[in-house]
């Protein structure tokens, strides 16, 4: 297999393969918060994120969803159908916290009646602002019905993971996607799936994902082991 270095990421790196259609992700160890303002090494991050998505993807594939994941290939790889990515975080709450609490002044852990989503302009230069739908058409980043699909499929995708985390004890508070067009021009789901992009609380409300990491509140490899370990659970 040749790997070519196709782009670095905070908790990625993205290879090449054989199959130009195909691309090998290697996950690391480093953790980043508020942008990559914050970053440290931690051993063992990247094993667990991979084992973490990988099942949680595997799942979703299973359950009629359709994800650029393939194989989990080694303790860190896993590989994937190459897209090009909707330059968009696709965010969904099912209760406040975090920048949303900020943003209205609200405490965290408020059950909302409907889950919101919302879409942030992915840049990184911009810090990746919160934009709204005819936002997203200026920038010429989704159509009206790519927009509607996005958000659909969103919906759908959270009724899945909400059920398998509740049957393990966990409460999913809101998490981050990303999607791409596939070589056929279909829009599937990307990235990852792990607690460095979503938040998941305990029924004592602790903290089960990255804000350990982001608030000092204690070792992030421990907690993600406690979520790898309980996700074996899930029916």
């Amino acid at each position: 297999m040749s790997n070519k270095l196709l782009y670095s990421g905070k908790a990625k790196d993205i290879f090449s393969t054989d199959d130009e259609q195909v691309i090998l992700a290697r996950y690391k160890d480093q953790a980043t918060a508020f942008n990559g303002v914050k970053k440290e090494q931690i051993a063992g991050k990247g094993v667990l994120n991979n084992q973490i998505s990988s099942f949680i993807f595997e799942k979703l594939n299973a359950a009629g969803v359709a994800t650029h994941f393939i194989e989990k290939v080694s303790d860190t790889d896993q590989l994937n159908k190459k897209v090009e990515i909707i330059l968009l975080e696709v965010v969904l709450r099912n209760y406040t916290a975090g920048s949303f609490s900020k943003r209205f002044g609200v405490e965290e852990g408020i059950a909302l009646e409907t889950p919101i989503v919302e879409f942030y302009y992915k840049n990184d230069d911009l810090d990746d602002p919160f934009i709204n739908d005819e936002h997203v058409k200026f920038l010429k980043i989704a159509s009206d019905e790519e927009i509607a699909f996005l958000k659909e499929e969103t919906r759908r995708i959270n009724e899945f993971l909400s059920d398998w985390f509740r049957q393990i004890g966990l409460k999913l508070i809101d998490f981050k996607l990303e999607f791409g067009f596939d070589k056929d021009g279909k829009i599937i789901l990307a990235d990852e799936f792990s607690p460095d992009n979503c938040r998941l609380w305990d029924a004592e409300g602790h903290h089960m994902d990255k804000d350990v990491f982001r608030r000092g509140l204690g070792e992030l490899t421990d907690v993600y082991q406690v979520v790898w370990e309980k996700l074996q659970a899930i029916k």
